[in-house]
């Protein structure tokens, strides 16, 4: 990662504007079709592990993901990373950052083999050179989506779901996508979002076993 020059950048003026302000995050909500994610953890892939490949794929795809501000500084990175929070042996949670990948394999290596040990020692696993976005994942519950806290320090992007709802032949997932207007504008987040409901429905079933 690098600290760049924000005038040299298209976020110039959306810099300017809200690098300061109080509150600076947009929340935006949307109810995905995971239908395909339910088809393949029946086939013993875990649903979080391909929702979250889906997001790093998403947004691997766009530039804006790669700038993250840190107060007067914006900071250019070259790798992307997936936070998880964690279930520890202990009862308590961690948060352990997964390396995205275009290996689905390896992701999906990653997120089990690093999960786990988080798991066991109760210690976060932290990627310090990836731009990480952040996710929550309130699988038993039944939520609409989360408006998260800002306490000026995080400004990465976040998502948070609960859990799907059945409905015919769909499986609908309510999710909030949380990001740092600086970073990028609603339509970036709105497409975003859109790119992930595509990487949701062209993740295939052979591909991904073959993978594995």
């Amino acid at each position: 990662m690098r600290e760049i020059d924000p005038a040299a950048t298209k976020r110039a003026k959306a810099f300017a504007l809200w690098k300061d302000a109080p509150m600076p995050m947009v929340t935006l909500f949307k109810t995905l079709n995971v239908a395909n994610l339910v088809k393949l953890a029946r086939r013993g892939f875990k649903f979080n592990m391909l929702l979250c490949w889906c997001i790093g794929r998403a947004a691997a795809g766009m530039e804006e993901f790669y700038l993250l501000p840190a107060g007067e500084r914006l900071v250019r990175y070259e790798k992307i990373a997936v936070n998880v929070v964690v279930a520890t042996d202990d009862g308590e949670i961690e948060t352990c950052d997964i390396p995205c990948s275009d290996d689905f394999a390896q992701f999906a290596r990653d997120y089990d083999e690093l999960t786990a040990r988080v798991a066991r020692t109760g210690r976060a696993h932290e990627l310090g050179d990836y731009m990480v976005i952040g996710t929550s994942a309130l699988a038993k519950y039944d939520i609409d989506g989360a408006v998260n806290i800002y306490a000026g320090v995080y400004n990465n992007p976040f998502l948070i779901w609960g859990k799907y709802r059945k409905h015919f032949c769909r499986a609908l997932l309510p999710l909030s996508f949380q990001f740092h207007h600086a970073q990028m504008d609603g339509n970036h987040a709105a497409e975003f979002l859109e790119r992930l409901q595509r990487e949701i429905g062209a993740l295939r079933a052979g591909r991904a076993a073959r993978q594995r």
